[in-house]
């Protein structure tokens, strides 16, 4: 029977961070997953903002954590080649009234760590932001801060993790825990496999709570916060160059305004407290949401629209990180209830739950053969030549086995990097699992196009256990469209 030193439960972006640390170390770790893939829930569906840090009150812990992990971002982006760009962030204002509140938020940036803070007037914000609102008074201006592409981040975390010793057991839903003579626990998945550790790190997400209950720890609760976000076509994120956030106004709460890593762009989210976690999105918060962003954006159009998702958010009872040892069992170590900066705050929340494991007895060896780097799948989009016009077509028609054949054309996917992520080392076996690798399914046609075009090189690989779904399609979501979306607007 083999007893791991430490299990970590979830596979987000916490859970990956904490995997990869612990591969720094002479350790045998697991990270346990339920879903079909890393980065399947709160991980992947959010704004990808590396937030400044300013925003969160420096008397909470996700204050002092998300400017600790900001500053980390540009060192791990080099080292796993996951999508990271420093393009700085604006909080804008549009009243007078307003000011004293930028002044605050510096000023509390500042108490957390920051330098890089300075408040904007009318005529700086338009210099560096030519399509924003000419409304606009002052702006609190984060130069650090930045976009990343979060479910590459958690997929290169976890792939280096691996490559450095760690174990990933994907389908794998924990049902209960059990403590084996004070030494040791036992973890008992659905199907009723057996995981042994020495150590438990809980990065559950959302079911954070229902984890730390099976050991009789119910300290705290999290709830479930929904956010529903617009994502336009490649390309449009040239319409702004920082991120922008609003603060609340006579014009109603804000939201952000933001070009993405492979230069989409994303607005939202609204945010909805609800009693159980729903994935669908809903025309009319779309709607809301789009109306809402023109105040930011006035030129904002509608037309270049694709997709919408839905993010749910774990907040805690606590309304702050959980990062700590838990008071039933020491050996069993919480990082859960994060949400946002949770993302930012991922590098750093990974090295204190390493120093908490250390606190409780852990110990910790460095892994002289620990390799930091993994080389990306996809490539660079700011070097990346797009065919255009009948050279596409060029490409399309290749046939399969050839290496620059465009397996989804709107994003130009080759099947060399269709291969390329069938041959890494976290298993696979869906379209969608494919896509957040590989952005085919991405473009404009939303996979209408490439999905059966992908499916046959993923059932090449894994014959059988190939799934042509999307996980929309799996999980019974629904999702709006741009003609019911375009039909609501013109109608209300």
């Amino acid at each position: 029977m083999k007893v791991f030193d430490v299990a970590i439960i979830g596979a987000g972006v916490i859970g990956a961070s904490i995997a990869r640390e612990l591969s720094k170390y002479q350790l045998s770790t697991i990270l346990i997953e339920a879903e079909n893939d890393v980065s399947m829930g709160s991980s992947k569906a959010n704004s990808a903002i590396i937030h400044g840090g300013y925003a969160e009150s420096h008397s909470k812990v996700k204050g002092r954590f998300c400017y600790k992990g900001r500053v980390q971002f540009s060192k791990l982006d080099k080292e796993l080649n996951f999508g990271y760009k420093e393009n700085g962030s604006f909080v804008i204002a549009f009243e007078e009234e307003n000011l004293p509140k930028l002044e605050e938020l510096k000023a509390n940036g500042e108490l957390n760590g920051l330098t890089d803070l300075s408040i904007l007037t009318k005529d700086e914000i338009i210099k560096l932001e030519p399509n924003i609102n000419p409304e606009v008074k002052y702006a609190l201006y984060c130069k650090g801060a930045g976009i990343c592409s979060p479910y590459e981040f958690v997929i290169a975390l976890t792939e280096n993790a691996i490559h450095n010793g760690v174990e990933l057991k994907l389908n794998t839903e924990v049902t209960s825990i059990k403590e084996i003579d004070s030494k040791y626990f036992e973890i008992t998945s659905k199907d009723e496999n057996k995981i042994y550790a020495r150590y438990i790190v809980n990065a559950a997400g959302l079911h954070g709570a229902k984890v730390a209950n099976m050991l009789g720890d119910k300290s705290f609760e999290i709830y479930p916060r929904s956010g529903e976000y617009m994502v336009f076509k490649r390309g449009y994120g040239e319409l702004v160059k920082q991120v922008i956030f609003q603060m609340p106004s006579k014009l109603g709460k804000g939201i952000l305004v933001t070009p993405t890593y492979h230069n989409n762009l994303l607005i939202g989210p609204d945010a909805l407290n609800e009693p159980v976690v729903d994935l669908n999105t809903h025309v009319e918060r779309l709607a809301k949401i789009f109306k809402l962003a023109l105040n930011s954006i006035p030129s904002l159009d509608v037309n270049n629209f694709i997709r919408s998702f839905s993010g749910v958010r774990a907040v805690s009872s606590t309304d702050d990180f959980i990062i700590r040892a838990s008071e039933v069992n020491p050996r069993f170590i919480f990082a859960t209830g994060i949400q946002s900066p949770g993302l930012t705050s991922s590098p750093a929340i990974a090295q204190e739950v390493v120093c908490l494991l250390k606190e409780n007895g852990l110990e910790l060896k460095e892994n002289k053969n620990f390799d930091p780097y993994r080389k990306p799948i996809i490539p660079d989009p700011s070097k990346k030549v797009w065919a255009e016009g009948i050279e596409i077509k060029k490409y399309v028609d290749l046939p399969k086995g050839d290496p620059d054949r465009f397996v989804c054309r709107c994003e130009q996917v080759s099947e060399s990097t269709i291969n390329e992520a069938l041959n890494r080392n976290i298993p696979i076996t869906s379209v969608d699992a494919i896509k957040r690798r590989t952005r085919a399914g991405m473009g404009l046609c939303q996979g209408t196009f490439c999905r059966s075009r992908v499916f046959e090189y993923l059932k090449d690989k894994v014959q059988d256990r190939a799934d042509i779904n999307t996980d929309i399609q799996d999980k019974h979501l629904s999702r709006v469209s741009k003609s019911e979306l375009l039909n609501y607007m013109k109608n209300n």
